[in-house]
């Protein structure tokens, strides 16, 4: 039976390639264990020697545990044939491969995107300042729409002071009397009302004008090219001022005086002593000022039910930047920079495919060879015994498929033939019967 070439191509091929194979593992290693050191350095506290060393034991105890494990994962799982002990080799292999992961890749996903996740951070608890601001910006100017109602108000009481006033529209009697005087109260302090909430306009413009400029400030330092470091502790100081401004803007909101003062209107109301000359004049100026209390009430609740909706509106909640080191920015916006995790973990777990290709290698050759098994561990010495034994029998012609005691044998080899004159290989021999052999055999050796 031949020996098919396949096999032997692919014995060849695996040894060619096995000094790249360990090359690459140990180039493989060494890259996880540079950036294993660049991750773990910015973990680390205490003085640069101390970082510096401890750094660089832990990134080599990496490098040499991956190109340990992964040494002994290529030498023994293509050998294993069993299902059950490859299956155990294969959990084996997952367990490393998780165990690399968490020494090793997320420390060289740090290094790969370390900057650009804490840039990310940055641009995130920025975006949350805007909002901040334009909540509270908002909440303040919310007031504002008040003075309008606030302002007709007090423009009513003067209209109607006035008219009381000139022509005795209220009551049928001109001049200046206990109605027009109570007018002219609401109507002032309708207008002290107005004067405080157009008061905060230009304070809450300030304010947002100022941390407008702290939000540009931060945006600045997350889009600067640089080291990351100091950006950092710049942008957390402008996030602090930030935060003052964001709160000082909630307490310039009115809301809350106007509700309390709309609510005075009506419960601290008080009407003067009616002064007519007559009877008549009395009673018609109690009629017109209950009237005008009523109309005050009716102003009041207005103005307190739309302050108490403004006041129902949600503060906003202070907000902390908090720093975050590079490793804790990658694991926590990991979604971001997956492609930076797949080359942090590609690099760690690459030699799972050479061990595969040399696993299923080693199950081609072993088919393509199963049948010839002791011909791979056969001697020289044995092969050119097999060799004079074949020659012998082709001169004796005695058929190879016949048993034939190798004692009638022992003696010096006869010449061949010379039509015998064949390899091995190309060399066929017929049975022949026992009458034959007779004629043609000619005395045995001794």
């Amino acid at each position: 039976m031949q020996l098919k070439p396949n096999a032997y191509r692919l014995h060849e091929t695996a040894k060619g390639v096995e000094t790249m194979t360990r090359f690459a593992l140990a180039v493989l290693a060494l890259a996880s264990g540079v950036y294993t050191y660049l991750g773990v350095r910015g973990l680390l506290d205490g003085s640069a020697t101390f970082v510096f060393f401890a750094a660089i034991i832990y990134s080599a105890a990496v490098s040499v545990a991956i190109y340990a494990f992964w040494t002994f994962m290529m030498r023994f799982v293509p050998l294993v044939t069993s299902g059950v002990q490859r299956a155990s080799l294969f959990l084996t292999m997952a367990i490393g491969c998780g165990m690399i992961i968490a020494m090793s890749s997320w420390l060289n996903a740090a290094a790969l995107a370390g900057s650009a996740a804490l840039e990310q951070h940055m641009a995130v608890t920025l975006q949350g300042y805007a909002e901040d601001l334009d909540d509270a910006h908002a909440n303040a100017l919310a007031a504002q729409s008040l003075l309008p109602d606030v302002q007709r108000a007090a423009e009513r009481f003067a209209a109607l002071a006035a008219d009381e006033r000139e022509q005795g529209a209220l009551t049928g009697s001109m001049g200046s009397g206990s109605v027009v005087q109570l007018l002219s109260q609401m109507s002032t302090q309708m207008n002290q009302l107005a004067a405080t909430i157009s008061g905060s306009r230009e304070e809450v413009a300030g304010l947002f004008e100022q941390g407008s400029n702290r939000l540009a400030t931060m945006r600045e330092l997350v889009s600067t090219p640089g080291t990351i470091a100091p950006r950092s502790d710049s942008f957390q100081a402008e996030a602090v001022q930030l935060s003052a401004i964001i709160a000082a803007l909630q307490q310039t909101d009115v809301a809350a005086s106007v509700a309390r003062a709309s609510e005075d209107l009506s419960a601290g109301f008080i009407a003067p002593v009616a002064d007519g000359r007559s009877a008549d004049l009395v009673n018609r100026q109690d009629q017109v000022m209950e009237t005008v209390r009523a109309a005050v009430a009716v102003q009041s609740a207005a103005l307190t039910a739309a302050a108490d909706e403004i006041l129902a509106t949600p503060a906003v909640e202070q907000r902390r930047f908090v720093p975050l080191s590079s490793a804790e920015a990658v694991l926590r916006y990991w979604q971001d920079f997956i492609p930076s995790w797949a080359g942090a973990i590609s690099i760690d777990l690459l030699p799972v495919v050479l061990v595969l290709v040399l696993m299923i290698v080693n199950d081609a050759m072993r088919r393509d060879s199963q049948s010839l098994e002791e011909a791979e561990n056969i001697t020289a010495a044995e092969m050119l015994r097999a060799m004079t034994l074949y020659r012998k029998m082709e001169a004796a012609g005695v058929s190879v498929e016949a048993p034939v005691p190798l004692a009638e044998f022992a003696g010096p080899p006869t010449e061949k033939p010379a039509a015998a004159d064949n390899t091995p290989e190309e060399a066929t021999v017929t049975p022949i019967d026992s009458a034959q052999r007779k004629r043609t055999d000619g005395p045995r050796p001794a």
